[in-house]
């Protein structure tokens, strides 16, 4: 029977899963989203920002992945045998795979190899996951982790040092922002406006006064953090998640919403090109967006000389004097750590050809799944729609696409697992 409320979603209690599953679910999570450095203070490197970029050859961090991998691998091979592979959607496979291969020519393979298959690692441990919880179950737990992430945070601003930017950033803006236990506050701020979405859509109490109240106080959290990305992407996210809920019930609802997006965009995309001196200049000022442009002006260079397969899986991070925009800028962008656009570092990285497989995999193969009615209407599809919008822009800004073990990227890896797990289960009821 659908929800009577217009954002809840109640996880069924039907389902029972083994005590080990969750386990280690919940190592795996709190590996992603609390991290062995909680509270660290940020490395003193001179990249864009002060973001800290946590080493991809800590050992100690490897062998948790690993042993974490093994035990998700077991737990999904006693339930499903040999199916547990089709907890992967083909499309991410293709693309993790051309992740591995672009160590072939890369300049740097060992640093691809060895970033590919953590990253490998990371994924396919996140969609068993899922697979083998379920939907619903896994993220309940990812829910409630987001609730004591929340509280800490909170209690940590006065309690702990680090978990504001201190007064030595080099970037002086962000001193006073609070980022709670992460190393920047554009990762708090992500993990909170992500907490918003999941307790607002969630039910817990009646009228889900109690999932209000946390949605809450994570909002106010995100505005402490300073994230403008996070904070304006929320918005349009919590949006088009309440329009789905509302539209995707049935079929007149749903095709006079894509109408009317249809036209706004059209709207926009006349009002753009009407204003396209004043953007070009608004672009090519490297000062504006945070420093942004410059990046993106030297990722689109090296993209017209690289469009096919760029430079290699992971050499972008932390790659210091053999970053692929060394030649192509000079001064502070060759030591920037990300490319700050999600869609232009998959490009730089992986090339046009995995550009391909990427945006099949992360965003048109998301997108179908999407499209079907909403035929259980209890919203919980209109939750990962609001989450899927959230990731999706959020790229715009920051590079979350393929970050090994970001919580941004691990959440929408999270979001496609459970799509792909509806559909499985809807295609099962429905033979």
């Amino acid at each position: 029977m659908a929800n009577e409320y217009a954002l809840g979603y109640m996880p069924p209690r039907a389902v029972e899963r083994t005590l080990l599953a969750v386990a280690v679910y919940v190592a795996l999570l709190l590996m992603i989203f609390v991290r062995l450095d909680a509270f660290s203070p940020p490395p003193a490197v001179a990249h864009f920002g002060g973001v800290p970029e946590v080493s991809r050859g800590d050992l100690m961090r490897q062998v948790l992945y690993l042993g974490i991998a093994a035990m998700t691998g077991l737990v999904a091979l006693q339930r499903y045998g040999l199916q547990m592979a089709r907890a992967v959607p083909p499309s991410i496979a293709l693309l993790l795979i051309w992740c591995l291969a672009s160590a072939l020519w890369a300049p740097q393979p060992g640093v691809v190899i060895r970033r590919a298959v953590l990253e490998i690692i990371i994924v396919v441990s996140l969609l068993l996951s899922v697979q083998t919880l379920g939907a619903h179950r896994a993220f309940q737990v990812w829910r409630v982790l987001l609730g004591l992430i929340l509280l800490v945070n909170i209690a940590s601003i006065p309690l702990v040092a680090n978990a504001r930017h201190g007064g030595d950033e080099i970037d002086t803006a962000l001193i006073g922002n609070w980022r709670g236990l992460y190393g920047h506050k554009n990762i708090a701020g992500s993990v909170s406006a992500m907490t918003v979405i999941v307790y607002l859509f969630a039910r817990i109490g009646r009228h889900n006064w109690i999932g209000i109240g946390v949605a809450a106080a994570a909002f106010g959290f995100l505005l402490m953090t300073h994230s403008k990305s996070s904070l304006g992407f929320l918005l349009i996210a919590l949006m088009a998640g309440l329009a789905y809920r509302l539209s995707w019930r049935d079929g007149l609802s749903r095709a006079m919403l894509v109408t009317a997006v249809a036209l706004l965009l059209v709207l926009l995309g006349g009002a753009a090109l009407l204003s396209s001196d004043s953007l070009m200049r608004l672009l090519s000022d490297p000062a504006e967006f945070t420093g942004r442009s410059a990046i993106w002006a030297a990722e689109l260079a090296y993209i017209a000389d690289h469009p096919l397969f760029g430079h290699g899986f992971g050499t972008f991070a932390d790659s210091g004097s053999l970053s692929p925009l060394n030649g192509y800028v000079s001064g502070w962008v060759n030591q920037v750590s990300h490319g700050h656009n999600g869609y232009l570092q998959v490009l730089v990285t992986i090339g046009g050809i995995g550009f391909i497989l990427a945006m099949t995999g992360l965003v048109i193969t998301p997108l179908r799944r999407f499209w079907a009615l909403d035929q259980d209407g209890d919203g919980f599809k209109a939750m990962l729609f609001a989450l899927f919008t959230f990731q999706i822009l959020h790229n715009v800004m920051e590079s979350d696409f393929l970050e090994g073990d970001g919580v941004t990227w691990s959440s929408l890896v999270l979001v496609i697992g459970a799509l792909n797990n509806l559909h499985r289960e809807r295609s099962l009821t429905s033979r």
